[in-house]
């Protein structure tokens, strides 16, 4: 599959586990194109990166970014308000997939707890569903919280259904180290496609092999918004008129 797939934009590259997402890329073999918004982040790269300029509220500056990707690992994200979250969240996915002229393999991080109602979690979550409609082959991954894991906690745990509401770091642990791992190694597993999981670590040695992890979940239903075990608890009757617009005009895009 590397052969079909040797280019990765890493969407959120300055960003702490875009950083890292890079250089997994380079480790997993890809060529990697690191989306900045500043060419000043040039630096904070491997030799090597492609470094490609745009603003992710802004898809007319996205072209050159998506040229040539085979693959999309997005890591970007926001803590401020809900404005902030429907720009960025949301309006990056939205983006970066209208600005695609050719399909791409994508790994998407949003959260652990992310069907939790916030303004936060419902952006995040409407940037999910965006991916499932698109009909491109998909990752999602929610991480839980990140590097509050132990010394000894690097076992990776995949889990479905997102039923860790604490909002705290009961909910679960996760190196960001981790987090880049399993986006980049999604990308070139069957056993990944359509796949939405909540990732944590527990007590235990990394794995080598993430496939059986990956071929232990259960796929999302083709045509479905969410994920295959998530609670029914957004309606599409009840989203903004403009969110259910893009989200029809995404729908089997690829």
């Amino acid at each position: 599959m590397e052969e079909k797939m040797s280019t990765v934009l890493v969407v959120g590259a300055s960003g702490s586990i875009g950083r890292l997402a890079v250089a997994e890329a380079f480790r997993a073999g890809y060529q990697a194109k690191a989306l900045v918004r500043n060419e000043s982040k040039a630096g904070s790269f491997p030799e090597g990166t492609q470094v490609v300029v745009g603003d992710l509220t802004r898809a007319e500056t996205l072209r050159d970014a998506v040229a040539g990707a085979t693959g999309v690992v997005f890591t970007h994200g926001t803590y401020g308000d809900a404005h902030q979250a429907e720009l960025v969240d949301y309006g990056a996915v939205r983006n970066v997939l209208s600005a695609l002229s050719a399909p791409a393999r994508i790994a998407l991080m949003t959260a652990i707890g992310v069907t939790k109602h916030t303004p936060g979690h419902d952006w995040k979550r409407r940037g999910e569903r965006l991916v499932r409609a698109s009909g491109l082959p998909y990752t999602i991954v929610r991480p839980a919280w990140f590097d509050y894991n132990a010394a000894d906690e690097h076992r990776l745990v995949m889990l479905q259904g997102d039923t860790r509401w604490a909002s705290d770091p009961s909910d679960g642990v996760i190196s960001r180290a981790q987090i880049a791992q399993v986006l980049v190694a999604s990308l070139a597993s069957d056993a990944a496609d359509r796949k939405t999981l909540e990732l944590v670590a527990e007590t235990g040695p990394a794995q080598a092999d993430l496939d059986p992890l990956f071929a232990a979940l259960r796929a999302d239903p083709r045509d479905a918004l969410d994920a295959v075990l998530d609670r029914d608890n957004m309606p599409l009757a009840d989203e903004p008129a403009g969110v259910v617009t893009e989200l029809d005009a995404m729908r089997g895009r690829f």
